[in-house]
């Protein structure tokens, strides 16, 4: 299906499948007297949340990115993302604002595969990339949001020619306020769009003015290092924290380190322990296996206590609706195997 926003007619559109009658839905309501749009958090971090958002708003995001990436009237996007949550609704934002012809394709890890014409535009989960880079050439615009994008993933499109790009945001932002490019060629900091002010607080994490997307000073629990006052570097949440024997240890930075050196999906943990408050632990996605524990031994890890107490494996890692890890649900699913 594929829907031309420089001509269109709803009512001579067939949407046929669930996820066509959910995007005829948004569009009813977008075109509506309606001065919002309702949009579903992930829940990744918490219990999902539904709140309200100004459709001038959501157009102001749209127009950042589309400018940011010169997408022009025309140009052919790809929306294979839930338009429950405010990736996909933002993908139709863009496609309208900018006029584009945007091709609909169910969410499945391989949105690509039936795809045999270059496009213009197109936001994917970091999963999704992994089951398309055969068919990566054929977008010229490429956004990765949802979850962080793992090393092997940077290594595996870092020679592409397409213009690819990490997200950095959340539903209050509007989809992303930042874009960090990986292909072709590889940037550490995130960069901030134009009218976008970045500070930290106390605790080193992250504070957003974007007014041009949300009236509010948004305060994150992502802990950050700023390069500039346009550019910084993701550290890792918070409450993500782990202290084992009175020291913090940022699973992020330790779960990149790994990813470097396996392919598989890897979360670190920390288990409650009389002795260290938290005991460090390595979850690994798939069957066991002593090769992987062996080049994870290999692995020189900066400091001691960076380097697992136990590596547990794990057929299938808990994800929210989206493809975010979901740390809740994993840890939970740990204390209660144990």
């Amino acid at each position: 299906m594929v829907i031309d926003f420089n001509n269109l007619k709803i009512n001579n559109l067939d949407f046929e499948t669930e996820f066509q009658k959910k995007i005829k839905k948004f569009l009813d309501c977008w075109f509506s007297d309606m001065e919002t749009v309702e949009v579903q958090t992930s829940g990744s971090t918490g219990v999902p949340k539904i709140f309200e958002i100004e459709k001038k708003r959501m157009i102001n995001s749209a127009v950042m990115t589309c400018n940011f990436l010169g997408l022009q009237e025309g140009d052919t996007a790809l929306l294979c993302l839930p338009v429950e949550y405010i990736s996909g609704k933002m993908m139709m934002v863009r496609s309208i604002e900018r006029k584009l012809k945007l091709i609909i394709a169910d969410p499945s890890l391989k949105p690509l595969e039936d795809l045999e014409h270059e496009i213009d535009f197109c936001a994917m989960t970091p999963l999704q990339v992994e089951n398309s880079i055969g068919k990566l050439h054929l977008v010229r615009n490429l956004i990765i949001g949802g979850a962080a994008v793992s090393e092997n993933l940077k290594k595996r499109i870092s020679g592409l020619k397409a213009n690819i790009f990490e997200t950095y945001g959340m539903s209050e932002t509007l989809s992303h306020i930042a874009l960090k490019q990986l292909a072709p060629h590889q940037e550490d900091d995130f960069t901030v769009f134009e009218n976008v002010s970045i500070s930290k607080d106390q605790r080193g994490c992250l504070r957003i003015f974007a007014p041009d997307v949300n009236p509010d000073i948004l305060q994150t629990n992502d802990l950050v290092d700023i390069r500039n006052d346009r550019q910084f570097r993701f550290v890792g949440r918070i409450d993500n924290v782990i202290n084992s024997g009175g020291v913090k240890i940022f699973p992020e930075e330790l779960e990149s380190l790994v990813k470097k050196e396996i392919p598989n999906e890897v979360v670190f943990l920390g288990l409650k322990d009389e002795s260290l408050g938290q005991k460090l632990i390595l979850v690994i996605e798939g069957e066991e296996s002593e090769d992987l524990v062996r080049k994870i031994s290999e692995i020189p890890f900066e400091k001691k206590f960076h380097r697992p107490k136990e590596i547990l494996f794990i057929k299938e890692i808990p994800r929210t609706p989206n493809g975010k890890v979901s740390r809740m649900e994993l840890n939970k699913h740990i204390n209660d195997s144990l």
